[in-house]
């Protein structure tokens, strides 16, 4: 296996077999060990035709694989892929409706030099994602679906993004009733967390993310945003998605296809505060920034090959 590019927001990628026990904080994943030291970009395929935000522009294999393919010119990290909206009231989808949308695109996906993550909730999408070759679940519900868990930990490496989200996304939004959003969020994690040690997923595979726009209220999301380092006291790396969200709307009153300068600035907010991965629809605009970011820290990353395994 061939390690990965040396992309736009980064520094190397390497391949699970090159870490060394002295690295950086790193994410260990089914064929990659991703160095977390500098933040990374996630580039988000929507294999829908009623995503939110770009519901129906990659319904079908070919434009799919063409988008993935440009948001790795574009420089992203990673590659997130999937096939059943989780906008808020989307209706559920069968495992075999999925897998028909992702299979060609995460089979494509998987040639291009990046780790990939299948975005889904179903065990039987995990399972046959995984067989294929894939890199990371990214579960909406936290792997709590029955046999969600016992699929990934019965995988020797895969990474595993576990999120917050009451309810599901047809109802989550009528659930914002927190006393306090951040502990609850908080809380919720760390009780994932420990469910997955305990079925023996060790915690370099896992990603934290505390599911902005995911049944909770706009000040909510930015509560999460200002308080972010309670969640960091968790010990794990952060993801973090607030690309094209309603919050990032109600706040500049843009629709959802003018929202790039609020999705590239709540990117950089995260970052600020401890974010390690950032899931981003605009690609080049957030490598761009980043970058920016770095040389106004004085982090300007050397240019530097990756350890093939």
């Amino acid at each position: 296996m061939s390690a990965a590019s040396d992309h736009g927001a980064s520094g190397p990628v390497s391949s699970s077999a090159a870490a060394s026990s002295a690295a950086p904080p790193a994410w260990q994943t089914s064929r990659y060990r991703i160095d977390l030291s500098v933040p990374r970009v996630m580039g988000i395929v929507n294999v829908t035709p009623d995503s939110f935000s770009d519901g129906g522009e990659h319904a079908d294999a070919r434009s799919a694989i063409a988008h993935a393919e440009r948001l790795v010119r574009e420089g992203a990290d990673l590659l997130d892929i999937g096939g059943e909206s989780s906008r808020p009231g989307a209706a559920t989808l069968t495992h075999a409706e999925e897998w028909r949308r992702v299979e060609p695109v995460l089979r494509a996906a998987l040639t291009l030099g990046v780790p990939v993550s299948v975005d889904t909730c179903k065990p039987e999408t995990m399972r046959a994602a995984l067989a294929l070759g894939v890199d990371i679940v990214n579960d909406i519900r936290a792997l709590r679906a029955p046999g969600a868990l016992e699929c990934v930990a019965a995988h020797p490496a895969c990474g595993v993004c576990l999120m917050h989200m009451r309810g599901d996304p047809a109802t989550m939004q009528q659930q914002t009733d927190y006393a306090d959003v951040v502990d609850e969020v908080t809380a919720f994690l760390r009780e994932r967390v420990d469910a997955c040690a305990a079925a023996g997923v060790a915690r370099e595979r896992i990603v934290i993310d505390p599911g902005i726009g995911f049944g909770k209220t706009v000040a909510q999301n930015f509560a999460l945003l200002a308080r972010q380092a309670e969640l960091l006291g968790l010990g794990l790396p952060l993801l973090a998605g607030w690309s094209r969200k309603s919050s990032l709307g109600a706040v500049t009153g843009r629709p959802v296809g003018e929202r790039l300068a609020a999705s590239v600035a709540a990117a950089l907010a995260a970052v600020e505060r401890g974010a390690r991965i950032v899931r981003v629809h605009d690609v080049a605009a957030t490598v761009d920034a980043l970058a920016v970011w770095r040389a106004a820290a004085g982090t300007i990353p050397a240019a530097s090959p990756t350890t093939p395994r």
